[in-house]
């Protein structure tokens, strides 16, 4: 199965770019990602939060509610569409405000498993 690609592009034919099953699931997931709650004005509960926590010092606590709040925002939003397998985040020991999350999910209803890495620096 295909669906349009995300952000939106047209290729050399002049036609929408399709992509497949994984590539579009992890659009999904960086679209939740990167987008703060309240900024959709119809969703107001879409996304993560996870911009708010660059700026925070990286420790056990916070890796570990980071990582509870990026997992639940990703079920809520992509049930349908995406199961969540796990989702892990690390500073970046090379750029201390660098955040690295990583999540393995599988496409619904039956795509195969795969890691999608996302980073922001401020």
């Amino acid at each position: 199965m295909t669906h349009l690609g995300f952000p939106f592009r047209l290729d050399a034919r002049g036609r929408s770019v399709e992509v497949d099953e994984v590539a579009y699931a992890r659009a999904l997931i960086e679209q939740v990602l990167f987008v703060a709650p309240g900024e959709r004005v119809n969703r107001p509960a879409f996304g993560s939060g996870l911009l708010q926590l660059i700026f925070e010092p990286i420790g056990g606590t916070l890796v570990t509610a980071s990582e509870t709040l990026i997992h639940g925002a990703l079920v809520q939003q992509l049930s349908d569409d995406v199961d969540i397998r796990g989702v892990e985040v690390t500073s970046d020991p090379e750029a201390e405000s660098t955040l690295r999350v990583v999540v393995t999910f599988r496409p619904r209803p039956s795509g195969p498993v795969s890691t999608a890495v996302f980073h922001r620096t401020p």
